[in-house]
């Protein structure tokens, strides 16, 4: 194989359509390295509720960009796009093909295309769009962000609380839309040559399934056990990232409702079940965004679909 036929291979889709799985396979054929494309994946200590890559799947093939920091602390897209660019950099030197896995499209994007610089955040103004939400409710701030920024609007869900805030945020400081920074992003001047392989579902029937599955797995793994734990530790609260990603958030919120039991299982299962499938769902429509070679993830062997695709570009450099 001549490494450098390609800069980097990437595999991205939703959650749960089996992108861990089709890495390792393709490892087996390639002499890859593997980076996490995944804004949950760099938190230690959260590992039942990321799907985190066991670490027998870890030792099968370098990893990066996994257990990277603590919960407390933030990652932004723009630090993972200075990593993945140091990466790729010392898995090329190392004569091995980068192979960035994940579901932060985000992440892909900042890497891809670059991302103008946003404004830093404000605390104040944090505090009184807060205080609005706590007093109209979330839903009712989402319509505001349709007013100015509809863009951002139609990707964000209405209790996504966290992403509405920032958007808000943005159009406050600058007078300017949030879609507006990423759309002005500049494209680098020598575009990487990479491959970008899309797992997405033929029916969405099938996704929904295998969120509910690995849901119901994670929890007889021990996930309320893991959050029980980040709970004991202190210093985490709701508003960190980490406490907002998806399960996470749930499963946290049921704890301070005083759930237990069934209940507590019961609740956790429909709330956190039908916030992954919003991930999901915006997941998917980010993909929709992107230039990029769709494997039905619900078809055949999309492993080896994916195999042959990036061997055939291989060929073709």
């Amino acid at each position: 194989m001549n490494r450098n036929a390609l800069d980097w291979i990437g595999l991205a889709g939703p959650t749960a359509s089996g992108k861990t799985a089709a890495a390792l396979a393709l490892a087996q054929a390639l002499p890859v390295e593997i980076t996490s494309v995944d804004s949950a994946l760099v938190y230690r200590g959260m590992d039942i509720g990321t799907a985190k890559p066991s670490a027998a799947e870890q030792a099968l093939v370098p990893h990066h960009l996994i257990d990277i920091i603590e919960p407390e602390q933030a990652y932004s897209a723009a630090q993972f796009a200075r990593d993945a660019k140091t990466l790729i950099a010392e898995i090329q030197a190392r004569g091995r093909l980068p192979l960035l896995v994940g579901g932060t499209m985000l992440y892909f994007k900042a890497l891809v295309d670059g991302l103008d610089e946003l404004p830093q955040g404000d605390a104040s103004l944090r505090a009184e769009l807060d205080a609005e939400a706590a007093r109209l409710g979330w839903p009712a701030m989402h319509a505001r962000l349709a007013e100015v920024d509809p863009v951002s609007a139609a990707r964000l869900a209405p209790a996504d609380a966290q992403r509405v805030q920032r958007a808000l945020e943005v159009w406050h400081l600058t007078g300017q839309p949030l879609s507006s920074f990423h759309s002005r992003a500049e494209t680098p001047a020598a575009p990487a040559r990479h491959l970008l392989i899309a797992l997405e579902p033929l029916s969405r029937a099938w996704l929904h399934e295998r969120i509910a599955l690995r849901f119901e797995a994670m929890l007889a793994q021990g996930f309320l056990a893991e959050v029980q734990a980040l709970r004991a530790r202190g210093g985490l609260h709701p508003g960190l990232p980490s406490i907002r990603c998806v399960g996470y958030r749930q499963a946290w919120e049921a704890l301070d409702a005083g759930l237990s039991g069934q209940a507590l299982h019961d609740d956790l299962m429909a709330r956190g079940v039908a916030a992954t499938r919003q991930l999901a769902k915006r997941q998917l429509t980010w993909l929709r965004s992107m230039a990029r070679q769709v494997v039905a993830c619900d078809g055949g062997d999309p492993a080896d679909e994916v195999r042959r695709q990036v061997l055939q570009a291989i060929q073709a450099r």
